[in-house]
């Protein structure tokens, strides 16, 4: 198989990929994974986060539950678009974390750089929003271990942490299309039932379209991203990449 571009995709990038997906959707209830499922919703809060400081408001405080459920409580800018912005940021940060980890370990082979952001990016959410004791924790403590592998780990242990994170990332926007279309309870104070609130779009419709573009989007990025490496001396044009 080849991309548009010529360059053939890696399948056994492709494969270890899949594979982590399917052991990630199979064990997604185990407390095995609970670590994993934290850091996805913080990414989740982190965009939530993010929209609301780019868009004029002022984040409170951001919180995480044992539950593997999170809240970005916040003072929204005004203005309907902004604040669309916002509610709508949630769905797509955690697709967006896991779309440029692919695009940074595999495109640019910044593996180790893109580790160490998560790293500065989760102690400064801790230390500056942390609403209680144990998202502090959480955060720090994976902070830390972040930055442990950013330093220690050999290029391949890190590759491996970082298609671990992108796959669990891709599996966040699955089960919130799953919860936020099917489970009612779930559906009545998500994202999508604030926006709906907002506009005269069902919350099924915002659902399903964001998690469309969300999926969409790390679908893209894994296509750039699950390349062969080319022959040393062929070059590499960064332009070749852009949309």
């Amino acid at each position: 198989m080849q991309t548009s571009s010529g360059s053939k995709l890696d399948f056994g990038r492709v494969a270890l990929l899949l594979v982590l997906l399917g052991m990630g959707w199979y064990f997604w209830d185990s407390p095995v994974v609970w670590p994993l499922k934290l850091l996805v919703v913080m990414m989740h809060e982190g965009g939530h986060a993010l929209a609301t400081l780019l868009a004029g408001g002022a984040v409170d405080r951001v919180t995480l539950a044992a539950t593997g459920s999170g809240a970005c409580l916040s003072h929204l800018p005004e203005g309907l678009m902004a604040q669309v912005a916002v509610y709508s940021a949630g769905y797509v940060g955690s697709a967006l974390a896991g779309a440029f980890l692919l695009l940074a370990t595999y495109r640019f082979r910044m593996r180790r750089l893109v580790l160490a952001t998560a790293c500065v990016g989760l102690a400064v959410m801790g230390v500056l929003y942390a609403g209680d004791s144990l998202t502090l924790a959480f955060c720090m403590g994976t902070a830390l271990v972040l930055g442990l592998a950013a330093k220690y780990l050999p290029d391949g242990g890190v590759d491996m942490l970082n298609l671990l994170l992108a796959a669990f990332s891709a599996l966040y926007v699955a089960f919130d299309l799953r919860s936020d279309l099917w489970s009612g309870a779930a559906r009545s104070v998500s994202d999508a039932a604030r926006l709906a609130h907002l506009t005269p779009v069902p919350s099924w419709a915002w659902a399903a379209l964001w998690s469309f573009v969300s999926l969409a989007l790390l679908g893209l990025f894994a296509r750039w991203s699950l390349r062969a490496a080319r022959p040393e001396g062929l070059g590499y044009s960064l332009t070749s990449g852009r949309r």
